[in-house]
Order: C-alpha cells, then structure tokens, then sequence
C-alpha cells in the first residue's frame, strides 16, 4: 500500500511539539504519509492537521491505530477502539494495557509493543 493511502489513526495527539505523538504526526508525514487523523478530545488542530475529538468519529477504514494514551485512559476506550477495527494497532512505550491487548486478541486484530518514531526511522513501519 502507498504510504499516502495508509491511514493512521494517532490517538493522543498534542500540539506541544517535544511530545512523541506530536514527533510522530510530523514523521509520517515526514515519511510520505497523507492520510493521517489526530484525535484528542479537546483540540481542533495539531500540526496543521484537522484534530478528530472521538473514535467513534472516524468513518474512513484504519490501517494503523498508534497509542500516545495511558494504559488507565486505554481501558475506558476498549469498545470504541474495537470498533474501529484497525488492521493493526501500536503501543507505543508507556501505552500497554493487557486488558486491551486481550480485547484485540479476541478480536484477532493485530498488535505490537514498538515505537512508532523507530519504527518510521527505520522503515520498519
């Protein structure tokens, strides 16, 4: 898939440019990527980008779904992040919740404890 069609989903999305989800919106598109949709419940834009304030929200199928939310803020989004049916989903370092990795498991949706910036950096993404 090109990478201006894969659609990553950035939940815990921030203006504060040192914090790694911010780091990771300007990577992707760094790297080529398009089709990018921050989410945080309170912000309209991040990085120039439109911000989506709720899963629920985003209509468009999701190739990766990448974790900037602690695992505590995680567990309450369970349903809504397995609605969304990603066709993977990355914890980044701070973001594991067994609980949801259960859930997707049961969900036979794909996951994987990685950084997303070393991921991109490497073109392992």
């Amino acid at each position: 898939m090109d990478t201006a069609d894969h659609h990553v989903v950035v939940l815990g999305a921030t203006r504060k440019p040192e914090r790694y989800a911010n780091q990771a919106i300007r990577l992707l598109r760094e790297k080529g990527f398009r089709n990018i949709t921050p989410v945080h419940p309170k912000l309209k834009e991040s990085e120039g980008l439109a911000v989506t304030n709720s899963l629920v929200d985003i209509k468009q199928p999701v190739d990766t779904l990448t974790l900037y939310v602690g695992s505590a803020r995680l567990n309450a989004m369970i349903d809504g992040i397995l609605d969304l049916e990603p066709a993977r989903v990355i914890f980044n370092p701070g973001t594991e919740s067994p609980l949801l990795q259960q859930a997707l498991d049961s969900a036979g949706i794909p996951w994987e404890e990685a950084c997303t910036l070393v991921l991109l950096r490497t073109g392992q993404f």
